[in-house]
């Protein structure tokens, strides 16, 4: 077979689309701004890697995370932990009791923070939203049931 009619496998890829940008504030925690920039490190490194090794499919996607991840640094709001724990607001640890016993605790957090199974939750979500402004005692949707808020921290 002629090589003319056969693509070259580093030409053989697709550009990978853009990482949606959230319209929201892109609020974070102090811990948050410093995974942003731990993370916009480890990008630069693949980025350098990806350039000395010629692959084109590797700087594509670096590029691409390196655009994101810059984008979202330069918006960050960082928000500190709040003093009161009166009130559940951004940064708060929030237990609630759910009305078949079962006690869950999250961390309210910014959107690229947010990991459910290990506790965060981003401050736009539904659960978040019914918790911000609330306190000790009060009953709140989350979900598909009732929970009543049992500790702020």
């Amino acid at each position: 077979m002629s090589r003319a009619f056969v693509k070259d496998n580093e030409d053989n890829f697709d550009e990978p689309p853009d990482r949606p940008v959230s319209p929201h504030p892109n609020l974070v925690t102090p811990e948050g701004l410093a995974a942003i920039e731990a993370t916009l490190a480890h990008l630069h490194e693949d980025y350098a890697a990806a350039q000395r090794s010629h692959d084109r499919a590797a700087l594509a996607l670096a590029a691409r995370d390196l655009r994101y991840w810059t984008a979202r640094r330069a918006s960050a709001q960082v928000v500190t932990p709040p003093a009161d724990h009166d009130k559940v607001h951004f940064g708060s640890t929030v237990t609630i009791a759910r009305d078949n016993g079962r006690r869950q605790t999250y961390r309210i957090v910014g959107e690229d923070e947010a990991d459910p199974a290990h506790g965060t939750i981003s401050y736009v979500s539904p659960v978040a939203h019914a918790l911000l402004g609330k306190e000790i005692g009060e009953v709140v949707r989350a979900g598909n049931s009732d929970a009543e808020i049992v500790a702020i921290t």
